[in-house]
């Protein structure tokens, strides 16, 4: 082709890769495969590295690109940025509602209700169609500008078309100003739970610290100072508000207008005509809240007609005419007693904060993770600080926010250890790690850490072995590492604290059953870096399929002695998995435990190939969602038991999806790629 014929064609991308991420991110549908559509834009791509003149800055080649910047330059706010006023109760929102009628004069408001995302919120700047500039709140006033980040995210467009049908008034003045003016959309940054818990699945497999909410994660992505590492994280946005002027009178209306241009909006949403009925909606959402793909922390309430809220105008920092009506808190204030620092098992420093103890949904928290220096940095964090800690389902208690309002100059800075607080041997960071490490690996803590994990549930499952006891046994110098386990006797364990005759037998028999391990559970108990259940599960599969002595010791001495290259083409595990194999049974050190565990007795059973046991053979499933009548660990188990193989991610390989409550992403793609779907009572159903 020639530069006239590649500028048409590279148009034609342009619209087709538009129109496929507007029916994807906003109608929810699916018209090519994910394979495909990165066929489109890589020929896109290439046509434009033939012409780089032809390059535009609203084509999707453009999401991800330029250098880190060195720090992010201010943006004043056109319309300032306000925040909302929370209410906690319906006698709240009556009580708002008589307040605004005493206020106005109005007899009768009519109402729009939409589902409060629990992310981050920025605005959008568009000048002749094309984003120009995409910034945070802020203070309301100044933001930051953060538009290179925000153009990773694909369900925010690049350049504005209307795709829609609104009403012609507000069309015409729309297109215009699409052909030659400015428009801001404003709305919120957020991570599905399905995603969250992908990627935090991915860093434990790696021996990173998990995120402790999808909030956190989505905040801390979208202010990084490289767009790449921002790209590599799975981030979505939602529409809320129109600030342009182009002739709407409702809000409900700016939902419409948005979603024709382009922009993925609260579909629940509904128009209310009392406040009644405001109130259901805001209950009936908090008994689905659990079954949606996203977090929410509750409703917006908003004077549906746009003159009445603009007459209501604001007070203090927030407008008149909206509140933010919540659900019952998953969150309290506190305050940080200490900052202290924990080393876990691969030499990971972990900051921890010790709270004056809080109750918060029943249950009482007294220490949260503070994840990293970065994070503390983050949120500016000091001793001494009002914070405010967050705990939802069962995720790990969080610090997600300082009341800087109430430091009285007595609060201290936390200065993060150079040396590890155990052995002072001086840390260390990878690169490309934000998780500071000690090298140290004949560190106490990390030796404890070690011990704990190996009798842990998932590894050796010792019954009575807590980490009080095993400290004890280390103390008194009765075990240095693991494998010394398997050589005590009884009376070794009767003069130790909180031990008699009974106890002491029970534990000594409690380690004589465990000496029987599968040979997947003896992998993810050796504390590998790197290498979790599914992985242990991978290695499994592949070693104990290779024939040779009957005993699983023999999968074992296969796995010691394979190739870097052989490791790398094992299911689901990749170059830095492989090297952490490989580096691991190359030290001396750690084949002479493994041969301790041999010859203390420990048995390793290979995977049985009965009948029942092949019944899954080959079959690989992925979750999508939250099961009511099992737990995913004792259904994923359960699979293996019967030859089955589980996968985090859906692929063309995916045989089964088994689909709960608040089914996200993976449901659409599986559908998409029409992988069998299973219900749970289906799921159960095969099981049996």
């Amino acid at each position: 082709m020639n530069k006239a014929e590649t500028k048409k064609r590279i148009e034609k991308l342009r619209e087709l890769i538009n129109r496929h991420r507007y029916m994807y991110h906003v109608l929810d549908k699916l018209e090519i495969s994910d394979e495909a559509f990165d066929t489109l834009k890589h020929e896109l791509w290439q046509l434009e590295q033939q012409y780089p003149d032809l390059i535009t800055p609203d084509s999707p080649t453009q999401r991800v690109g330029g250098e880190a910047l060195g720090k992010f330059n201010k943006v004043e706010h056109r319309v300032k940025m306000l925040s909302i006023e929370d209410i906690f109760s319906d006698e709240e929102l009556q009580n708002w509602e008589d307040y605004l009628t005493r206020l106005s004069g109005e007899k009768k408001f009519e109402y729009f209700a939409e589902l409060k995302m629990d992310g981050f919120a920025v605005a959008l700047w568009y000048h002749n169609g094309i984003l120009t500039t995409g910034s945070t709140r802020g203070n309301g006033e100044i933001g930051e500008d953060i538009t290179q980040n925000l153009k990773t995210i694909e369900s925010i467009p690049l350049r504005l078309s209307m795709q829609g049908n609104i009403q012609k008034s507000s069309r015409a003045r729309i297109e215009q100003l699409i052909t030659k003016g400015d428009i801001e959309v404003r709305g919120e940054v957020y991570m599905e739970k399905e995603a969250f818990a992908q990627y935090n699945e991915e860093r434990r497999k790696k021996d990173e610290e998990p995120y402790a909410n999808p909030r956190n994660l989505a905040a801390g992505s979208i202010r990084q100072l490289d767009p790449k590492l921002t790209a590599s994280r799975p981030l979505q946005f939602m529409a809320y508000d129109l600030v342009t002027d182009v002739g709407q009178t409702l809000h409900s209306e700016e939902h419409d207008i948005v979603r024709a241009l382009g922009f993925k909006t609260d579909r629940s949403a509904k128009i209310c005509s009392t406040l009644a009925q405001a109130i259901g909606y805001w209950k009936s959402t908090g008994k689905r809240r659990d079954t949606l793909p996203f977090h929410i922390d509750g409703v917006v309430v908003v004077v549906n007609q746009n003159r009445v809220f603009s007459e209501l105008g604001v007070a203090g920092k927030s407008p008149r005419g909206m509140r933010a009506l919540k659900f019952a808190g998953k969150q309290a204030t506190t305050k940080v007693l200490d900052i202290q620092t924990q080393v876990g098992r691969t030499g990971a420093i972990t900051p921890v904060a010790l709270l004056e103890p809080v109750q918060i949904a029943g249950v009482t928290i007294s220490r949260a993770s503070l994840h990293n220096q970065d994070e503390i940095e983050r949120l500016d964090i000091r001793i001494g600080d009002t914070v405010i800690v967050e705990r939802a389902g069962d995720v790990i208690p969080a610090v997600i926010d300082v009341v800087k309002d109430l430091r009285d100059g007595s609060e201290k800075p936390y200065r993060a250890p150079r040396d590890c607080p155990i052995c002072d041997t001086l840390l260390v960071r990878e690169k490309g790690e934000v998780i500071w490490r000690c090298p140290n690996k004949d560190c106490q803590a990390q030796k404890r850490e070690i011990l704990y994990h190996f009798v842990s549930k998932k590894a050796f499952d010792i019954d009575g072995l807590g980490p009080k006891i095993l400290d004890q046994l280390v103390e008194q110098k009765l075990i240095s590492d693991a494998a010394d386990l398997f050589t005590l006797r009884e009376e070794d364990l009767v003069d130790l604290e909180r031990f008699a005759d009974k106890s002491a037998a029970n534990l000594i028999e409690a380690i004589e059953l465990a000496k029987t391990v599968s040979l997947a559970r003896f992998v993810y108990a050796l504390g590998i870096r790197h290498v979790g259940e599914e992985t242990a599960h991978g290695l499994s599969e592949h070693f104990s399929s290779q024939g040779g002595p009957a005993s699983g010791w023999g999968s074992i001495e296969r796995l010691q002695g394979a190739k870097l290259q052989e490791l790398e083409g094992i299911r689901d595990i990749g170059g830095v998995v492989a090297q952490s194999l490989h580096d691991w049974f190359s030290l001396k050190a750690n084949l002479q435990f493994v041969l301790r565990l041999h010859k203390a007795g420990v048995k390793i059973d290979r995977p049985k190939t009965g009948i029942q046991k092949q019944k899954f053979h080959g079959k690989i499933f992925v979750f999508t969602g939250s099961l009511q009548s099992i737990t995913r660990d004792e259904a994923k188990q359960k699979i293996r038991n019967l030859g089955g193989a589980i996968s985090e991610s859906i692929s063309a390989k995916t045989d089964y999806t088994v689909v709960g409550e608040g089914a996200g992403s993976k449901l659409k793609k599986a559908k998409h790629l029409k992988i069998r779907l299973l219900t749970e009572k289906e799921f159960l159903k095969m099981l049996q």
